[in-house]
């Protein structure tokens, strides 16, 4: 059983996924991502929040889905991962559910050694997959995006 009660329902090709309200800190309209040289494939560049620089990960790439170029109708979740802000570009933010942590079935559970996943719930007669934004990266992708992020914008 997952805790917490309040969760940021978003989608992305008709797929429901939730990440922890405690770490989302803002929602905004697609904008340009200014592409990164160097960073690891799953950062698909920056962007300046109010002269805070954040990469913008790729949340397609992670979870396997078809890509496509971001559209005006996109939104951004600015959220906080374990030792950093970043970004998320969605196609839809769909509100805040409660419960859904209280009602969902352990990753482990359903398969061991699903990454980026915590849990599994359902609302309604739809699945949504409990993100984990603190393991989004593995250790080598967030070494290289530090080291990438330190030489561009020190």
């Amino acid at each position: 059983m997952i805790s917490s009660n309040q969760y940021v329902v978003f989608s992305l090709n008709e797929q429901l996924f939730a990440l922890r309200l405690a770490a989302v800190e803002r929602i905004i309209r697609a904008v340009e991502v200014t592409p990164l040289p160097g960073a690891p494939a799953i950062v698909l560049g920056v962007i300046n929040l109010r002269g805070r620089i954040l990469p913008v990960f790729n949340v397609r790439g992670r979870f396997r889905l078809p890509e496509r170029e971001i559209e005006l109708s996109d939104q951004i979740i600015v959220a906080r991962a374990r030792t950093r802000g970043v970004a998320l570009v969605v196609d839809e933010v769909r509100g805040v559910r409660e419960g859904l942590g209280e009602e969902a079935v352990a990753a482990e559970e359903i398969l061991p050694g699903l990454e980026h996943v915590a849990g599994v719930a359902k609302l309604g007669g739809e699945i949504i997959l409990l993100h984990d934004l603190d393991k989004f990266l593995s250790l080598a992708e967030e070494r290289a995006l530090d080291g990438v992020l330190e030489l561009s914008y020190s």
